[in-house]
């Protein structure tokens, strides 16, 4: 017989748990039968567990499914009747992958009326598994009470939770035993004869009642209890001695791991744990989830290894004779609610006879040749396009790790060919590109002006590296043009091939020019991967394996202009570098008025203030350069990326006159910083086109009425869903902030299989040296933070292969997706991108917090 159960997670760090073991399954199964669009859709269940075949402990064998349905019960309880729909779908689910029986866990039993309503529209017979938990939480009792010794009648056991199904049975069982109840009840139920009317009249002589937790502490030193509400129970409030076993979930007491009391004990009641002759499926090394498992669905399992497809457990009665019937028939089959356990750490006879003179005494109140060399070269040369050749080579003599990186996030492409904001692989598939070079490429792919520029001047055989044997005409206009189009009054650049050597000459620009050793910059910046502008990065994995940087470098946190003033007033500081908009950093525009205020603050202290435009300039935010939008006129601005429109690498860093004079005006100083291919004409004549079409076309206005437009559609879609945390940036350059926390989920699911498997994982645990658990610890926050990154680079993935659209993450956080399309997108384009980015908001859904 095959039955299905229906889980549902108790608190958001299980939430969590549910939400990474969804993650973790689909990106496993993406990983062994390849991408397809299906796996990463929205989903009513999430799967947990495939039971193959069980075999109990008597010789009979049922096989069988368990999904979560990935809410808590407050969000259950919020809106009951689309839940209970909910519930109907994923019993149709089941009975559709065969099951013959349904078992509901939790709250999915509480809603259609304690499962009665939902038993009556399901097509297969269905439990809420109550019963197997009243039996657990009834022998845990009987257990307990026995190894302390106590006499029933002498003992007045507080039930936590009454009338509701679980503690009404057993409030029976305990009654039948001999014992006092002390039974809690919601205070709004005041009808004291119709909660009694509940029990058999010859025990109401042995019952209290109360709305009112506050009445057990004094009265009651042993506790069972099953509520829907949860956190009932002040553990601070119990007396020395106690002992409550928490038969259901959520807990009943307001803490969520073991209190660091010692005198009392919290049991972990309603679960069972399957002997070794149980076999749930396959085993390896003896390891399997057998331990403490929750009793709704172990009798899901009893029921079907007894082939009883019959409504079992349902409404408010369940019928004692039912309940010991079920445990009978578990112990039959090798389900016991032995060992007892505590926060899933399994608890033993000694740990409760530690209590027992509480309960007895009365005084305690807590080849090589150069033919052959030839022939080899041509044959790459001449190589057929090739996207497993192109890999292949990459991962042999560039980098591997890279590869297998893109390969994982379905971003391993190899383009033949592109023009404006697309690019097309050897396979003939075109995509749109929303990277553009992070900023490279503002005027598109191979833009026609710069083109044609250069293939002009190539044509003609004009020179090229010819610095420094005489002087570059092309360069010349270029530095000229620059200091004209430049905020501020620049009068001098060195050139250089990217952006992080532009860094490199503002460094020493700096200290040449101030004689000071030391330069401000800001948190969570990016400058560059040099050793020198490595230094200025404010993030510390890229910093961590090439200590010591250079000294003297003051970091200061992003928009604090007081600890600016601080640090700007050290002796050794001469100059502040800053990025109009973080990039890299995850698209952080600074307060307004910020700007102002730093250039105001260096002019105070006598410090040059360098603007790194790199990302940010020629038109990219809305304005030539992004320091436009307060006006400010820095002593340095570095610049790069769409300097030639992406199709030549070229560095430029600019200064005010007097900032070259002091640093490098005199006959000893004027060559102290050179670069061989930094100012060729070749470079110079794409950014001179470059420069030019971005003004003709007015790409910087394009920008600012497009990028505000872009912003708004994103806005609208991320206000749907809580995974989207921000849209932010200016004219177009924006990212996408995603929050999707899995904080506590590695935890939980450490604590869940430590519980479940075999042996004691909780002690081995507390013995392992010291840095170990250290260890552990760090890398289960890091896991967790890494799950958080691979539902962002989910996005990532779907964009590419779903619609055929590249994005990526920021170099700082890999939580925040850029968008910086080249400047003459469409807005046609831009729709489409937000249709695209609608629906996998969507289909991620099932990742909704």
């Amino acid at each position: 017989m095959k039955f299905g159960f229906i889980a549902h997670p108790t608190s958001v760090g299980l939430k969590r748990y549910v939400k990474m073991l969804d993650l973790l399954q689909r990106h496993t199964n993406e990983q062994h039968n390849g991408y397809k669009r299906s796996e990463w859709s929205k989903s009513n269940l999430v799967s947990f567990m495939n039971f193959a075949k069980i075999t109990s402990a008597s010789g009979a064998t049922c096989e069988g499914l368990v999904k979560y349905m990935p809410l808590t019960a407050e969000e259950m309880l919020a809106d009951p009747r689309a839940i209970a729909n909910r519930v109907l779908a994923g019993i149709e689910e089941l009975h559709s992958d065969g099951a013959e029986l349904v078992g509901l866990g939790g709250f999915t039993s509480i809603v259609g009326r304690r499962g009665e309503a939902t038993a009556a529209k399901a097509p297969v017979p269905v439990t809420s598994g109550n019963s197997l938990t009243t039996y657990a939480g009834y022998k845990a009792m009987m257990q307990i009470t026995s190894w302390l010794d106590v006499n029933p009648e002498m003992q007045t056991i507080g039930v936590v939770g009454y009338p509701g199904s679980i503690c009404l049975a057993l409030s029976r069982l305990l009654l039948a035993e001999g014992f006092n109840l002390a039974l809690l009840h919601r205070a709004s139920h005041t009808d004291k004869a119709e909660l009694l009317s509940h029990l058999p009249e010859k025990y109401h002589h042995r019952v209290t009642l109360t709305g009112n937790p506050a009445d057990l502490y004094s009265a009651c030193k042993l506790f069972v209890g099953a509520t829907s509400a949860g956190g009932i129970i002040d553990v601070e409030s119990l007396q020395p001695g106690s002992i409550f076993i928490d038969v259901a979930l959520p807990r009943d007491v307001n803490v969520n791991e073991r209190p660091a009391r010692d005198d009392i004990l919290i049991i972990d009641g309603g679960c069972v744990t399957a002997t070794d002759a149980v076999k749930l499926g396959g085993e390896s090394l003896n390891v399997t989830i057998k331990q403490q498992l929750n009793g709704c669905m172990a009798e899901t399992i009893v029921l079907a290894l007894e082939g009883r497809a019959e409504t079992f457990s349902l409404g408010r009665y369940l019928p004692p004779e039912q309940v010991l019937e079920i445990g009978e028939l578990a112990e039959k089959h090798g389900f016991y609610a032995y060992p007892l356990a505590s926060f899933g750490e399994k608890i033993d006879a000694q740990h409760v006879t530690n209590l027992k003179r509480y309960y007895h005494q009365d005084i305690y109140g807590q080849s090589n040749s150069e033919t052959k060399t030839l022939e080899f070269i041509d044959a790459v040369i001449h190589a057929s396009p090739s996207r497993e050749d192109t890999l292949d080579r990459h991962h042999q003599f560039v980098n591997p790790m890279l590869v297998e990186f893109l390969k994982q996030q379905r971003c391993d492409h190899v383009f033949n060919q592109a023009h404006g904001t697309s690019l097309r692989t050897v396979n003939g598939e075109t995509y749109m590109d929303m990277v553009a070079g992070y900023g490279c490429l503002n005027l598109g792919h191979n833009p026609t002006a710069v083109t044609k520029a250069v293939s002009d001047y190539l044509q003609a055989q004009g020179p090229n590296f010819i610095q420094y044997i005489s002087i570059p005409e092309q360069t010349a206009k270029l530095a000229e043009v620059l200091c004209h189009v430049a905020p501020g009054n620049m009068g001098k650049v060195f050139f250089s091939n990217s952006g992080t050597e532009a860094v490199e000459a503002a460094i020493k620009l700096a200290k040449a020019a101030t004689g000071k050793a030391g330069i401000a910059y800001l948190k969570n910046s990016y400058h560059g991967k040099t050793l020198g502008a490595l230094s200025l990065t404010g993030r510390e994995k890229h910093r961590t394996f090439f200590q010591p940087l250079l000294s003297a470098m003051v970091e200061v946190p992003f928009a604090d202009l007081d600890a600016l003033r601080i640090a700007l007033s050290r002796d050794d500081v001469g100059a502040f570098i800053l990025e109009p908009i973080q990039g890299e950093g995850g698209v952080h525009v600074p307060p307004e008025g910020y700007l102002q205020a730093v250039q105001a603050l260096c002019q105070e202290t006598g410090t040059l203030l360098m603007v790194d435009e790199i990302q940010t300039g020629l038109g990219r935010t809305g304005k030539l350069f992004a320091c436009e939008w307060e006006g400010i006129e820095p002593d340095v601005i570095m610049l790069s990326k769409s300097l030639s429109g992406g199709l030549i690498p070229i560095g430029a860093t600019l200064c005010k006159n007097s900032v070259w004079q002091t640093a490098y005006g005199t006959s000893d100083r004027f060559l102290l910083h050179t670069s061989t291919f930094g100012g060729g004409n070749i470079a110079s004549v794409a950014a001179l086109a470059a420069i030019r079409e971005i003004i003709a076309t007015d790409l910087p206005k394009r920008s600012e009425e497009l990028g505000g437009y872009f912003k708004a559609q994103l806005q609208a879609v991320a206000d749907k869903y809580p995974f989207v945390a921000e849209v932010r940036g200016r004219g177009l350059m924006l990212g996408i902030q995603f929050e999707q926390t899995f904080d506590g989920a590695v935890a939980a699911s450490a604590r869940e299989f430590a519980t479940r498997l075999p042996g004691d994982w909780h002690t081995t645990w507390k013995f392992l040296p010291d840095p170990v658990r250290e260890h552990l610890q760090a890398a289960m926050t890091r896991m967790e933070q890494s799950l958080g990154e691979m539902f962002c680079l989910k996005f990532v993935t779907k964009f590419c292969i779903d619609h055929q659209i590249l994005t990526f993450v920021t170099a700082n956080s890999s939580t925040v997706i850029r968008i910086q399309p080249p400047l003459i997108i469409s807005k046609d384009e831009i729709d489409r991108f937000v249709s695209a980015f609608a629906t996998v908001c969507e289909e991620m859904s099932t990742f909704l917090d």
